[in-house]
């Protein structure tokens, strides 16, 4: 169970510092990376759902047995971002910190995976 409750918040924290900066870096990025959001909508609507995952993400980490069915929508949550990215990087669509994102996602979805096992074994043993 330590496993568990440690992965689940290490990636809340992890999401959180990565995440809660980017809602003050909307015209940096597009300066950076153009061309400009032109919908903020959607960008505001990404971060704030992908922020609200990390506080789930911190809520199962105090109990992850109570919470084990939640790490299969986690696991999809990091999927769907680490896949799409690791696709676009095959491909030379993306580079740099978005290629390094993915990646940590794909490997938190593993580790999310390891942890649901773990749990799963722990729990009939007992």
């Amino acid at each position: 169970m330590k496993f568990a409750r440690r992965v689940f918040f290490g990636a809340g924290i992890y999401g959180i510092v990565v995440l809660l900066p980017l809602y003050f870096m909307k015209e940096k990025l597009g300066r950076d990376h153009p061309p400009e959001i032109t919908h903020p909508e959607f960008f505001y609507g990404f971060v704030g759902l992908a922020l609200a995952w990390q506080v789930v993400f911190l809520i199962m980490s105090r109990d992850p047995l109570r919470y084990r069915w939640l790490i299969a929508p986690a696991i999809l949550e990091k999927l769907s971002y680490g896949i799409p990215i690791a696709v676009l990087l095959s491909r030379g669509e993306v580079s740099g910190g978005p290629a390094v994102g993915g990646l940590i996602d794909l490997g938190l979805a593993a580790l999310f995976a390891i942890a649901f096992v773990l749990i799963w074994r722990e729990q009939s043993d007992t």
